[in-house]
């Protein structure tokens, strides 16, 4: 994680990472996670496509974590 996003101005590329790392903590990889090229200005990142077994574990996950 870079200093730019410990001092509140976050980045797509450290964000996506940042997650990236919590979801393979969790067991779940998410195949197309990355930054969206076409909107670099908007800072967004692209989730992708996942299969439902995916889904479901990761909605899991988020409803343990919200508990």
């Amino acid at each position: 994680m870079t200093t730019a996003w410990r001092q509140g101005k976050i980045e797509a590329a450290d964000a996506a990472e940042a997650l990236r790392e919590a979801l393979a903590t969790a067991g779940i990889v998410l195949p197309s996670l990355g930054t969206d090229a076409g909107s670099p200005y908007l800072n967004l990142i692209s989730l992708g496509r996942v299969r439902a077994d995916v889904a479901l574990k990761l909605a899991d996950v988020i409803r343990r974590g919200c508990a």
